[in-house]
């Protein structure tokens, strides 16, 4: 005998792990930090980062905190839990009877969507967009990296380190030699990028957003390092289980989350005390940083993983899962593209000078604020969502286009469920 059970379907909500979830909706707030910073149109940046000169005592606290803690330690994070998801998915669809041509067609649909998501997203909203980053990568290293053993991955993630590390040693050593003529005002200016959003006209502004959204997504997603290595990680790590299982990874993910953490806000002072001005280098001097900035960045978000992945192991050790703050956290990851593409919502149209133009009556404390305030609504609207028993729009748009087989069934014999099974129903 033989019973038909449906395959290729989303995962239940019972049936995820906690510190997946836990670590996107936390780190979502960082992610609206990092992006609230480039509305600031009205006081332009003219030096290595999209932070104008502070104003004032807690404009300095701001920018400090953000560059040291937050700018480009939150999308490796993402990148990171990406590659996770894209493992995970495939051995819950293995296991559940699925073959892998199958698998890897239902993976490269999901990678085109979320590019095709990314284009829509910067057409009407931000030039920022980092799902066609994460979808480029995914198609690239899932054709590439998906089915290799697990040295290949370690030992890749390791050449790809080493690139990152090796330019950021040569961009400190050559410093002290770099002079204001060397890039000075002439050079590369990172607030260009963010013209569009001090754009008083909608068509323009778009038109910028996705003649520069290629370049963002390729950069973005291969070209700058964080992102491939901090997939080829995530690939990697969800073999060994290491969000599902935090109790039996403690001592690594301990290890992980004091040194990457440590990293990545040590990586970020110097960026940090230059803007604030305690380090009083040149434009050209100060763009010398970036890549270090970057380098660190990528321990930063796996240090912030590994953090959340203890805590969750903990909050689950107490029976603490089920509280207020946790369930709304942990609704917000499970609706983590909802939540990103509403930050925009709420954003864009409001700050921009092609909508109300608001960002021209705040500083960087303020705006820090206003990140805060969005990133609460999200997760109050996960909340909601989660109470009603609902999963968020992007999510369900998303799944409907990638499972678009999802009535299939396969044969699997009858009987008691798998010791392994619940293990294997996993976050995706």
């Amino acid at each position: 005998m033989s019973r038909q059970t449906p395959v290729l379907g989303p995962t239940g909500a019972t049936d995820r792990a906690l510190a997946p979830d836990l670590a996107r909706g936390f780190m979502l707030l960082f992610i609206a930090l990092a992006n609230t910073v480039w509305y600031l149109w009205a006081a332009p940046s003219n030096g290595p980062t999209m932070h104008p000169t502070p104003e004032g005592g807690l404009d300095s606290v701001a920018q400090f905190f953000t560059i040291m803690a937050v700018d480009m330690r939150s999308y490796p994070m993402f990148a990171f839990l990406f590659g996770y998801g894209m493992m995970q998915l495939a051995r819950r669809q293995e296991a559940a009877g699925a073959d892998v041509r199958s698998v890897n067609a239902l993976l490269r649909r999901r990678n085109l969507w979320l590019i095709v998501f990314g284009f829509f997203h910067a057409l009407l909203l931000w030039m920022g967009d980092v799902l066609g980053a994460y979808g480029v990568a995914g198609l690239v290293l899932g054709w590439l990296f998906f089915r290799r053993k697990d040295v290949t991955l370690i030992v890749w993630g390791a050449v790809l380190t080493s690139l990152m590390t090796l330019v950021s040693a040569f961009s400190l050593l050559a410093l002290p030699f770099v002079s204001e003529t060397d890039g000075g005002s002439g050079g590369f200016d990172i607030s260009e990028m963010a013209g569009n959003i001090g754009d008083p006209s909608i068509a323009s502004a778009a038109v910028d957003r996705v003649a520069n959204w290629p370049l963002v997504s390729v950069g973005q997603g291969l070209l700058g390092l964080v992102v491939p290595t901090a997939i080829l990680l995530g690939f990697w790590a969800a073999r060994r289980g290491f969000l599902e299982e935090p109790g039996q990874n403690l001592r690594a993910l301990r290890w992980v989350a004091v040194l990457g953490i440590a990293v990545g806000w040590i990586g970020g002072l110097p960026e940090a005390l230059n803007q604030v001005g305690v380090w009083d280098l040149n434009a050209a001097q100060g763009l010398m940083l970036a890549f270090p900035h970057m380098l660190t960045g990528l321990f930063g978000g796996l240090g912030y993983v590994a953090l959340i992945a203890l805590i969750a192991h903990r909050l689950q050790e107490r029976g603490r899962t089920g509280g207020v703050v946790v369930t709304a956290l942990g609704a917000t990851g499970r609706r983590s593209l909802s939540a990103y593409l509403a930050q925009s919502v709420l954003c864009a149209p409001i700050l921009a000078a092609w909508g109300l133009g608001l960002a021209a009556y705040l500083t960087s404390w303020t705006m820090f604020l206003y990140a805060v305030a969005v990133w609460l609504v999200t997760v109050a609207g996960a909340y909601a969502m989660e109470r009603a028993g609902r999963r968020g729009p992007a999510e369900v748009l998303l799944r409907k286009l990638s499972y678009r087989r999802s009535t299939r069934a396969v044969a699997e014999p009858s009987g008691p469920p798998r010791a392994d099974e619940h293990q294997e129903r996993t976050s995706a």
